[in-house]
């Protein structure tokens, strides 16, 4: 929807935060969001020119994007939902891993990352019970950490309202960089973020602004607003990330891309705008 009227509706009835909301189909609000000037040329160069009115897919746009941070944006690790693992067998204060920016382009560089005997991982990368589709961590088994060493999960600590708080495990100090030396298989690998060195950072979700294709032909296109088109949530950077620079783009590794906001981030107050996620899962809402 490209109607100046509405636009200025949604921006005088304070529905978003401004012209460069970053969920506007403004250019401010697109390079705030993360969008590149090579992903609004390609899609300009995508649709071409008519003096037609016609109606484009958001997912067109938001392809572009994802085609042009997959290909260059640097690599970096954020724990988004938080849970904590202690590794009760690893001694020492820590250690520094040098891990790639990108997975494809030596030329990109590398980075440091802290590691130590605590960490954070994605809630969802743990449970207790798993069928063996699931190469995430599962208690009783094992599971890598992403450029770091392959752990076990042996027992977890729960809250009084059956929450899980901490999961205790171990780790195999002969697998940095190597598959363990007894020969068996580890296939799971996920993200992490040191718990004692990794940076607080508030994670604002960005989301489609609308629940409908096309809003504008809705009566009331004020009530087709996704209520999820902003969620803000609190999670964990690694220390690097203390040094992104505004509408810099980053992949957080298999979360999505994301970038600092120009407005709200600072090296002490950390904050993450979601450009786009690594598929359009709104394909798959759209389809059933």
């Amino acid at each position: 929807m490209m109607s100046k009227r509405k636009l200025n509706q949604l921006v005088t009835e304070k529905l978003v935060n401004g012209w460069d909301d970053p969920r506007m189909p403004t250019i401010s609000g697109l390079r705030r969001r993360g969008f590149t000037p090579a992903s609004i040329r390609e899609f300009c160069k995508r649709i071409g020119v008519t003096k037609q009115e016609n109606m484009i897919e958001f997912g067109s746009l938001e392809s572009c994007i994802r085609d042009d941070l997959n290909e260059n944006a640097p690599r970096a690790m954020a724990v988004l939902d938080p849970v904590k693992i202690v590794i009760e067998n690893y001694e020492g204060e820590g250690e520094t891993l040098t891990l790639a920016n990108h997975p494809n382009k030596e030329e990109m560089g590398t980075r440091e990352v802290p590691f130590t005997r605590e960490v954070w991982i994605e809630r969802e990368d743990f449970r207790e019970e798993a069928n063996k589709k699931y190469k995430r961590l599962v208690l009783g088994k094992e599971v890598r950490l992403r450029g770091a060493y392959v752990i076990k999960a042996e027992r977890i600590e729960k809250d009084d309202a059956g929450n899980i708080t901490t999961i205790f495990c171990s780790y195999d100090p002969e697998t940095l960089g190597k598959n363990p030396a007894d020969g068996r298989k580890v296939k799971g690998v996920i993200h992490w973020v040191s718990a004692d060195k990794g940076l607080p950072a508030e994670i604002r979700q960005y989301d489609r602004l609308f629940t409908v294709a096309n809003p504008a032909a809705a009566d009331n296109f004020a009530e087709t607003i996704n209520p999820d088109s902003l969620v803000v949530i609190n999670g964990f950077v690694e220390p690097s990330l203390a040094a992104a620079k505004a509408e810099q783009g980053y992949q957080f590794e298999r979360m999505g891309y994301f970038c600092a906001d120009s407005k709200d981030s600072t090296a002490e107050s950390l904050v993450f705008n979601r450009t786009v996620g690594l598929r359009d899962t709104w394909a798959k809402i759209e389809g059933k």
